[in-house]
């Protein structure tokens, strides 16, 4: 089965084509940072009509890349949610009117389930039971993964997502736009040791995250040295995003010791946005070589937003019969454990 995945959840415009047979096929992205740069985050609307100018232009690439045309495909697969709205209606748009016109099945697949899932992409995938870690902008939750589709919420944020931590954090040291591989940059420079930032919920039981207190300390930690005679000079902000970087990512690692532990299972995904930071990545892996687990993770051009998970998850749900009506699907905020297991058959989207 031929699926034309699309993502436009937000700043990346994603297009793959993936084979269920033969493996993906092609895929091709577009990223809007530098049109956003100039306002310091994302802008929806400027997202949206961005989507809209990119979208076709990239399935025609991904098409003639796999050297198919559009009667080819046997089914499109989209981003639903969660997402910008106005983002999500556009990739949506495109999916129904592709598939209204080559006669075809059309679903909505969840943006955390494709992170989820992108792992499988890879020459060594991971098999199910696992954890999962999803850690992003948006999201940081930890998940027990028993098959497509049945998952149980171990733990999330209560507040702040990693990821935003990260970009507030950027903005703190008057780095640019998109935080996260900045402050990570400048850790690189940072001495350790010079400060100690707070683990935050280490010291009690439980799997949940928050990253708003650990913001707080480092905007007070930034205003103090201001007011230094040193003052908040390349080195002292290198420090701070060190201290900064070290307690995210030892809390991460914390947690996710704890839910291979609760679970008894001995493999770990990490997918989403911050699953390429480095330092994440030695943690997790030095933490896992101790309890005798596995970490998985999708290659780097594939932890941010891409067109190859959507394709990949949609394909799954696809086969096994699972496809929209005639309503484009569209959830800005969406709990990914409401969703169907794959063998559910479900119709979704229908006309009211």
């Amino acid at each position: 089965m031929l699926i034309l995945g699309i993502e436009t959840s937000c700043d990346e415009t994603g297009v793959a084509l993936f084979d269920t047979d033969r493996g993906l096929l092609s895929h091709a992205l577009f990223s809007q940072v530098d049109m956003h740069a100039d306002y310091g985050g994302v802008v929806p609307e400027l997202a949206s009509r961005d989507h809209v100018r990119k979208l076709l232009p990239l399935c025609d690439q991904v098409l003639s890349d796999a050297g198919r045309a559009r009667k080819d495909i046997e089914g499109i697969a989209y981003t639903a949610g969660p997402g910008l709205i106005g983002a999500l209606m556009v990739g949506g748009s495109v999916a129904h009117a592709l598939g209204f016109a080559l006669g075809i099945p059309v679903l909505g697949v969840h943006h955390m389930e494709g992170h989820l899932l992108a792992p499988m992409l890879e020459d060594n995938p991971p098999a199910f039971p696992f954890v999962a870690l999803l850690v992003s902008g948006g999201h940081t939750q930890l998940v027990r993964v028993d098959g497509i589709g049945e998952y149980q919420m171990l733990g999330e944020s209560v507040d702040d997502a990693a990821g935003e931590a990260f970009d507030k954090t950027a903005k703190m040291l008057g780095l640019d736009y998109p935080g996260g591989p900045r402050v990570a940059a400048l850790a690189e420079k940072g001495v350790p040791g010079r400060y100690r930032f707070p683990r935050p919920m280490t010291d009690r039981p439980g799997l949940d995250f928050s990253f708003s207190g650990l913001k707080t300390y480092t905007l007070n930690t930034v205003n103090a040295e201001k007011k230094s005679a040193e003052g908040l000079s390349h080195q002292v902000r290198a420090d701070i995003a060190l201290a900064f970087e070290t307690a995210a990512v030892e809390t991460l690692v914390i947690k996710c010791r704890r839910a291979l532990e609760q679970t008894g299972c001995d493999r770990l995904v990490i997918a989403g946005g911050v699953s390429a930071n480095k330092r994440l990545r030695a943690g997790l892996e030095k933490m896992a070589a101790k309890l005798r687990a596995q970490v998985f993770y999708a290659r780097p051009e594939f932890c941010t937003d891409n067109g190859a998970m959507i394709a990949y998850a949609g394909a799954q749900r696809m086969k096994a019969g699972q496809r929209d009506g005639e309503r484009i699907v569209a959830v800005p905020r969406w709990p990914m454990n409401t969703l169907p297991p794959l063998t559910e058959v479900r119709v979704t989207g229908l006309v009211d």
